[in-house]
């Protein structure tokens, strides 16, 4: 799975995450050559990754699923069962089975869900992912969500496991979409 650092740049990243990004790629400006996603994970780690996700094009289902197993990984936070449901719905769109009106109607009421919650961060934080995961076709909002859920709800030892766990996941989502492109290369 890759972009291009012009792609990033239009998304307007933080300086010291595009800074570091560069260094690591030996550039001093953007360019159209791609850059894997891996590569970023491997030089800015996974906030930055996830990130960047929104700069990648032609995966947005499997980007959208990633967002949901994400998501999901704190489903036992979310109390609001609107929440929950936003993420069936994201599902359910990424495969093709949901409209675009049912994500945007699931969207609203996983935001409602997560402000009726809005004492409470975690619950707020895990609305938040999935609402996230129901609207955003990057759904990077989902990742962080998740992973600030997992921290704030168990502790930083949690929060770095699902860390840890989304960066695996990510990482295998990128080969096996690697490992497509290169079948269809030979093809």
């Amino acid at each position: 799975m890759k972009t291009t650092l012009n792609e990033i740049r239009r998304h307007s990243p933080c300086s010291e995450g595009w800074e570091k990004l560069l260094r690591s790629l030996n550039k001093t400006k953007a360019d159209d050559k791609p850059v894997s996603i891996a590569k970023i994970l491997d030089s800015n780690g996974l906030d930055d990754a996830l990130w960047c996700l929104r700069a990648v094009s032609g995966h947005d289902r499997e980007i959208r699923l990633f967002a949901v197993w994400c998501a999901r990984q704190v489903e036992h936070l979310m109390e609001d069962q609107r929440s929950k449901d936003a993420l069936n719905v994201a599902e359910r769109f990424a495969n093709g089975e949901a409209t675009q009106d049912e994500l945007a109607a699931a969207w609203a009421a996983a935001w409602a869900a997560a402000w009726a919650a809005a004492g409470d961060a975690a619950w707020a934080a895990a609305g938040d992912a999935a609402g996230a995961a129901a609207w955003d076709a990057a759904g990077a909002a989902a990742w962080a969500a998740a992973w600030a859920a997992a921290g704030a709800a168990a502790g930083d030892a949690a929060g770095a496991a699902a860390g840890d766990a989304q960066e695996k996941r990510l990482r295998e989502l990128c080969a096996q979409i690697e490992a497509k492109e290169l079948d269809l290369d030979d093809e």
